[in-house]
């Protein structure tokens, strides 16, 4: 006789089933978009390359640089995320729309912030990051340039974060295959039809990320117009999209900080070192692609549960997509080292290098399933606007790390080192975020935190 599933269990696996097909409906697509962004510096880079050793060396530096300027604005997208989502969960979609705006309306003001120092500066900027003197004019040509499309890429963000708060990930991510496309076209005709040279590849990436705002915009006005919210700017709301950025641009920039203090160590170990170095965090930095889009998914479904008052399918889809986590960062960590024959070739003929990075390697293989938790608790509580704590948590993490990573080369330590040392801060991330979840106290209900 066939025994029925008692209801409390089937209706238990009902509600994982439900989560499952909620995060991988988010976070697929958020992942393809997340790949397609890299690519922009990918195209470039191939395309200046066929000019010159020169012009690729100043593309190097212009575009670390602008990289960095955008990136520590990345708050645009997570903050709005949350303030979006939360409202949805609570049923007012005018209001989730507004908030958006306003994140758009803020990210402008930045961008015009960040052009007014950038292009006066632009030459100094390049200087100081060591750009050499047959690179540096190169260097600063593509910084001006491409700097003019700074408030759209930071638009992009803010816009992608409304998006994402609407439980949207599909759009942004035809948005980002459409901008990628355009760019590679526009650098290509640009760069040798139009003989602009570096110039004209900077003005190609400045035009497909006008073009991928536009489309943003088209897209939030409809959805404005449809719910009738205004487009104009609130000035209390956009003060309130930044006083919720701040504690997340403290979180960007502590980030940042250790991964500039790790590849300085790396620098002052060898050149062999930080050649390996490069190989290994370039990978790292691949892996975080697939872990973050299930984080964003954190963002987008906790944000909304907690604006519906929901704190029991909030505690659920933690718990599911924290499993997701686990899983996802085993699984990269054998990707890594059963794959390492075949990706290591393709970065280094270099036998030193090689033998340098390899145990490096295996150390991420190893942190991975800890990476894949601390990924999703991180995008959880940006999704609850726990801003204030990430923060503080980032700054505890980075006061661990930055002694024992410094202290590296005076131990007589290599690059192995430094990458336990990038375990360390993994391992302090996850005991802080994992505190805050099980006290409770980020899951505050209703359409604002």
């Amino acid at each position: 006789m066939t025994q029925v599933p008692s209801p409390p269990r089937a209706a238990l696996r009902h509600d994982r089933r439900r989560h499952d097909r909620e995060i991988v409906a988010l976070a697929v697509p958020a992942f393809g978009a997340l790949v397609a962004e890299p690519l922009f510096v990918m195209v470039d880079s191939a395309i200046v390359g066929h000019l010159g050793t020169r012009e690729l060396a100043g593309l190097g530096v212009a575009a670390v640089l602008l990289t960095t300027a955008v990136s520590i604005f990345v708050f645009l997208a997570y903050a709005t995320t949350a303030a979006v989502a939360r409202r949805v969960g609570a049923g007012d979609l005018r209001a989730a729309i507004q908030q958006g705006m306003d994140g758009i309306w803020l990210a402008l003001l930045i961008g015009a912030a960040v052009i007014a120092v950038t292009l006066p500066t632009a030459p100094w900027l390049v200087s100081a990051f060591g750009a050499s003197d047959t690179a540096a004019p190169y260097a600063a040509t593509y910084l001006r340039v491409s700097s003019l499309g700074i408030p759209a890429m930071l638009m992009v963000l803010a816009a992608t974060g409304v998006l994402r708060g609407l439980q949207d990930t599909r759009t942004p991510l035809y948005v980002a295959v459409g901008g990628f496309t355009a760019n590679a076209a526009l650098n290509a005709s640009l760069v040798y039809g139009a003989g602009l040279g570096i110039a004209g590849s900077a003005w190609g990436t400045v035009i497909a990320q006008y073009a991928m705002a536009a489309v943003y915009l088209v897209v939030v006005v409809r959805g404005a117009r449809r719910h009738g919210a205004s487009l104009r700017p609130d000035a209390a709301g956009v003060r309130a999209s930044a006083r919720a950025g701040v504690p997340l641009l403290v979180r960007t920039l502590s980030l940042r900080a250790v991964l500039l203090i790790a590849t300085a160590v790396a620098a002052r170990l060898s050149d062999v070192d930080i050649a390996a170095h490069q190989v290994v965090l370039s990978l790292w930095s691949l892996t975080a692609f697939a872990l973050d889009a299930i984080a964003i998914a954190g963002q987008a479904i906790i944000g909304r549960y907690l604006g519906a008052g929901d704190t029991d399918g909030a505690r659920q889809a933690c718990r599911r997509m924290v499993l997701w986590g686990l899983l996802t960062g085993v699984v990269i960590g054998v990707l890594i080292v059963a794959a390492r024959p075949l990706f290591i070739p393709l970065f280094t003929g270099d036998a030193t290098v090689r033998a340098a990075l390899l145990p490096a390697l295996l150390v991420v293989a190893v942190t991975q399933p800890v990476a894949g938790i601390v990924f999703i608790l991180d995008g959880v509580l940006m999704g609850a606007g726990d801003g204030v704590y990430l923060a503080g948590a980032m700054v505890v993490t980075l006061a661990v790390f930055a002694p024992v990573a410094l202290a590296v080369p005076a131990l007589g330590g290599g690059l192995t080192a430094v990458w336990w040392s990038m375990g360390l801060m993994m391992l302090v991330r996850l005991v802080t975020l994992a505190l805050r979840m099980r006290s409770g106290r980020w899951m505050v209900t209703g359409a604002t935190r």
